[in-house]
């Protein structure tokens, strides 16, 4: 099959950075100035009560800005807690938290707005275009004439079941199933990648997209969506966010959040008395401040950017999460099964040995054995040609002989050389009958071929048998060719690191439990489920959801759909059936088995960098009870000088420094909440540690020195 031309490579998209050879920098100016007018949008209420840290901080900050602007006509107070107020002193608290609450909306600004590139690019590929369809569709019909009856209508007109003829250079109109033909398709608009794919009916690779263009060939394709509902339609409204739905993990978190700010607000509004009966009268905007250094405004203000960035992060990866849901879950994975095929071994079996017989010469093995296979297009074919070139046998291609191709009836593939020499390979049994056909077989050969079919065998290995007639009507058996499921180079590592994680892996496969406990012993997984059937593949992800856990799995097949839906975490392949992409929670847009792996480090580093962020903001807060409560206080109660252990400038600096860091630290851990914290393969006690003495330690002391940094700036300002 030949392709009529090489498709186009993939756009950067216009965020790329081209410095970095195209990945999107986690935070630079450009993303700002994109983000910040949906950042002062952001700023209604009615999107603001969402976040009901930053929604308290907004309230404050429009009540100080009223004070501020009727400070001249009403008058302020002179003093708060027994210290002088300087002049415009409102007015500065009044802009510190107003950038507060812009900057939090930032964060949440730029996060979505990293998917706005790619949504950009998918957009372009559903305009309607033209379609071919087919008029009278008949299943039993043989649709492969071009002139097939079919009448042009507009994609948009399309409907579920309608079937479409879509030949080379068109595109297909909707999303669908193959139900005829193969053909090459352009898939780069959607995935990034530039290299053609395979498309054919009857397997698990006959699903089409949208958008998509077919490269040769021509396909009849049975349209599965609705117009507007397509695969391409949903992942532009995911990528932007505009249906990502808050987690359990996330929602519980604000409402801790949300507990602790009603709390803070209590504490506020009953300090104001008692400070004016101990007399020393606190002012408002004082009162604000304090609240505001006393509520998690740090993580509530990157909270969302946090969850957005993790899907975002997959997104990257090629992997599109249908929610932030199984992105969390993901990150609590217990059990994770992976198909053998493709994911754990290379997808085809090949020759990894030539076994001789006694008293045969190896190089007349491997010779004939690369002979009977030179025609077999087969991966196994070439590998055992592959195998006896790295042993130094060359074979002559250029006349082969007659090739006796594989049937199911003879289970034996060969050749039949001019000379009059026939060689044959295949199943131990029919190569044997093959031989009995000329004499009987002597039991020391039978004895022999038999004891090195077993072992083959019984190291999960598939045997075939070599025999050669020769012109003069001798048959005899050469020997064996050993043929293996190759495992993926570092997949042993790979499971190595999960299960220092805590995450234990089952190979799920159709084979024999022989073959399946020797590849899974190569290949270092925990357990392995052989000649696995939909319905054991289902039952074995709910008992592990019994027993407590969460399970992740991979699938593409119609088969897979039932396991796919239960599982916590279920990646359809984007090659694969429909069926299958619906069932799933995520689809890997490049079809990689493999890179459920790297959906779990994404999870795990989704919840290790909100945790590692919750424990900033609490620690940090620490800092700013040392710069805030003294300063309110010190005046009245002389002794509460002792805790300025900053040794700064005046109350009123150090309330302005205290709210001028708040509103600068969240800017700076912007880039760290896009990006997320690095993941190591760790277990939670190591976890929390590394938190406690990394972001817990950091969080105390970054807002010390921040805040007297920022304290020796504002007390050169005339009245601090």
């Amino acid at each position: 099959m030949t392709t009529t031309s090489r498709p186009p490579v993939a756009e950067a998209p216009p965020s790329a950075d081209p410095a970095t050879g195209g990945r999107r920098r986690a935070f630079g100016p450009a993303q700002v100035a994109a983000a910040l007018p949906g950042a002062l949008r952001k700023l209604d209420p009615r999107i603001m009560y969402r976040n009901p840290v930053m929604f308290v901080v907004e309230v404050g900050a429009a009540l100080t800005t009223a004070m501020a602007v009727a400070e001249p006509f009403f008058g302020g107070p002179e003093a708060s807690g027994g210290s002088p107020i300087p002049a415009g002193f409102t007015w500065a608290i009044a802009g510190c938290l107003w950038l507060t609450v812009v900057f939090a909306n930032l964060a949440e600004s730029v996060a979505e707005g990293r998917g706005r590139a790619q949504a950009d690019s998918l957009r372009r590929t559903r305009t309607s275009t033209a379609a071919n369809l087919v008029v009278g569709y008949d299943p039993e019909a043989d649709p492969s004439a071009e002139d097939t009856g079919t009448r042009p209508v507009s994609s948009a007109d399309l409907s579920p079941g309608d079937v479409v003829a879509v030949s080379a250079g068109e595109p297909v109109p909707g999303d669908g199933d193959i139900v005829w033909g193969i053909a090459s398709v352009d898939e780069s608009a959607i995935t990034g990648e530039s290299a053609p794919v395979v498309r054919e009916s009857g397997g698990d690779r006959s699903a089409v997209t949208g958008g998509t263009r077919v490269l040769s060939d021509r396909i009849v394709v049975r349209i599965t969506s609705r117009p507007g509902e397509t695969f391409v339609d949903r992942m532009i409204a995911l990528v932007e966010g505009a249906e990502r739905q808050k987690t359990p993990n996330e929602i519980a978190l604000n409402i801790l959040l949300a507990s602790l700010s009603v709390v803070f607000v209590v504490v506020a509004l009953t300090l104001h008395p008692i400070a004016s009966y101990a007399g020393a009268p606190v002012s408002v905007p004082v009162l604000v401040a304090l609240l505001v250094c006393l509520i998690p405004t740090t993580i509530g203000a990157l909270l969302s950017a946090i969850g957005i960035a993790g899907m975002d992060r997959l997104v990257q990866h090629n992997v599109l999460a249908m929610s932030g849901r199984a992105v969390e879950a993901a990150g609590d994975v217990t059990t994770l099964l992976l198909d053998k095929t493709g994911t754990i071994t290379h997808g085809n079996r090949r020759a990894s040995e030539f076994v001789p017989l006694e008293g045969v010469r190896k190089p007349d093995l491997v010779s004939s054995a690369a002979l009977a296979s030179l025609a077999d297009p087969t991966p196994e074919g070439t590998s055992v040609v592959e195998l006896a070139r790295a042993e130094g046998v060359v074979v002559d291609a250029a006349s082969p002989g007659e090739v006796v191709p594989f049937t199911a009836q003879t289970r034996m593939s060969g050749v039949d050389l001019p000379d009059g020499t026939l060689i044959r390979k295949g199943a131990g049994s029919a190569v044997l009958a093959w031989v009995r056909e000329t004499g009987p077989v002597g039991p020391v050969v039978r004895t022999e071929l038999e004891d090195r079919v077993g072992r083959i065998s019984d190291s999960g290995g598939t045997p075939l048998v070599v025999a050669v007639r020769r012109p003069s009507g001798h048959t005899a058996v050469l020997g064996v060719i050993h043929l293996k499921d190759v495992v993926k180079e570092g997949i042993a590592e790979r499971f190595a690191q999960l299960r220092e994680m805590g995450i234990r892996t089952v190979m799920v496969t159709g084979d024999n439990p022989l073959t399946a406990k020797a590849i899974a012993a190569e290949a270092g997984v925990d357990d392995f489920l052989a000649e696995a059937t939909p319905e054991q593949k289902l039952a074995l992800i709910r008992r592990e959801q019994q027993g407590g856990g969460l399970v992740a799995m991979t699938g593409d097949g119609t088969n897979d759909a039932p396991a796919l839906a239960q599982a916590d975490v279920g990646v359809a392949m984007n090659t694969g059936t429909s069926a299958a992409k619906e069932a799933g929670n995520m689809v890997d847009l490049d079809s990689d088995p493999t890179k459920l792996i790297d959906v779990v480090r994404i999870g795990k580093q989704l919840l290790i960098t909100r945790g590692a962020l919750t424990t900033f903001s609490v620690a940090n807060d620490i800092a700013k009870y040392f710069a805030v409560i003294p300063a309110m206080f010190a005046g009245v109660f002389p002794g509460l000088g002792a805790l300025n252990v900053m040794g700064l400038a005046s109350p009123a600096s150090a309330i302005m420094s205290a709210i001028v860091f708040n509103a600068v630290i969240i800017v700076v851990l912007i880039p760290l909440a896009l990006r997320g914290v690095r993941y190591r393969p760790l277990r939670a006690p190591q976890i929390l540690s590394r938190n406690l003495l990394v972001y817990g330690l950091g969080g105390v002391a970054a807002p010390f020195a921040g805040i007297k940094l920022i304290d020796l700036a504002v007390s050169l300002l005339p009245g601090f």
